[in-house]
């Protein structure tokens, strides 16, 4: 049985709605692909060595980039009106989407995660912190990202819309309650624990720069604070439209079905060209952090930035892997991992 609504996409207001996502999708395609771009290269070219933290965005970096590559396709889509790429580009782009979704998600809390440890137990995370736990961690979240994304391909088909006669590629469910499943799964995996995580780290960071009396530790904090209202502001939106969908499901009520429907419905469409953008805003971020980095490196601003921590610094100085060199330049000895908190203007390190 189809629950789905096709036919909201020709209600009033879509057209309103088509014409600003395609500013949108062009907006993230133009900052985000040349700006990701940017990232890989400064990673892959500008670091000789690369740091657990080089790594973990490298990653996200090439995530972001494959949502922004499917970008073009949904574009055609929304201005030519119907879809034209068949049922496997349906699932296949969907999916893409999904699993760097998840990638990205993953990857943050990751990085949380990660400095986390750096602060609450500086020599444990030296341990840690190399490159065969960093590889095997990452291969875990792709891992894991391809398995979550799969109801995407499950649930994905190309309908005919029931006013205009045009093709769209919409989720189909058997019934409710496959919806209010797949629906609150997203939510639950895909931002709730993540977020959750995110939250907890940050905020245990924050507890003991303060108890410490960390020099600069007010300008830590309000990078930390950009870091979580970037990360809820593009996706917090989108799931709580999920989470009021998913309930309306619970209650037997089909998509699309009476005006707040109809208004969840629009709203979620327009809430995913949105998050398009926040794979365009990881670059922007950098650039923030980067600060007086950007006048004096130049190019080479996102390899300074990236430098490694006092903590893979420091096991570089004992024979380990983990140092952070820019081609060309030998990084200055780092302050030990407690002291580096104190100078340190990029809170993804």
């Amino acid at each position: 049985m189809n629950t789905t609504s096709p036919a909201a996409a020709s209600s009033p207001g879509a057209t309103f709605l088509s014409l600003l996502a395609i500013i949108l999708l062009s907006v993230a395609l133009a900052v985000g692909l040349p700006g990701n771009s940017f990232v890989v290269w400064s990673i892959l070219v500008k670091l000789r060595k690369r740091s657990v933290t080089a790594l973990l965005v490298l990653h996200l970096a090439l995530a972001d980039m494959a949502v922004l590559l499917t970008a073009p396709f949904f574009l055609y889509f929304v201005a030519q009106g119907t879809w034209t790429f068949g049922l496997a580009g349906c699932r296949l782009f969907h999916y893409i989407c999904g699993v760097c979704m998840y990638a990205s998600v993953l990857l943050i809390t990751a990085m949380s995660l990660d400095r986390s440890l750096a602060v609450a137990r500086p020599f444990v995370s030296q341990k840690l912190r190399t490159k065969a736990v960093a590889w095997r961690v990452l291969a875990g979240i792709w891992v894991v990202s391809l398995l979550l994304a799969t109801p995407v391909i499950v649930y994905r088909k190309v309908s005919l819309a029931q006013q205009n006669r045009s093709l769209v590629c919409f989720p189909v469910y058997p019934s409710e309650g496959h919806r209010a499943f797949h629906l609150l799964f997203e939510v639950i995996t895909g931002f709730l624990l993540p977020f959750l995580a995110v939250v907890a780290s940050y905020s245990d960071i924050g507890r003991r720069l303060r108890a410490r009396r960390f020099r600069r530790s007010r300008r830590t904090g309000r990078l930390v604070v950009l870091i979580i209202l970037a990360f809820a502001a593009f996706w917090l939106p989108y799931h709580m439209v999920n989470l009021a969908e998913a309930v309306r499901a619970l209650a037997g009520k089909a998509m699309g079905a009476g005006a707040v429907g109809m208004r969840l419905l629009l709203a979620r469409k327009m809430l995913i060209t949105l998050a398009f953008l926040s794979s365009s805003v990881n670059p922007v971020l950098y650039a923030c952090a980067g600060g007086g980095l950007l006048r004096s490196a130049g190019v080479g601003f996102v390899a300074k930035l990236l430098e490694g921590t006092g903590s893979e610094a420091s096991s570089t100085r004992r024979g380990g892997t983990l140092g952070q060199t820019v081609k060309g330049n030998v990084a200055s000895p780092e302050p030990g991992p407690t002291e580096s908190l104190t100078v340190s203007t990029n809170p993804l390190e």
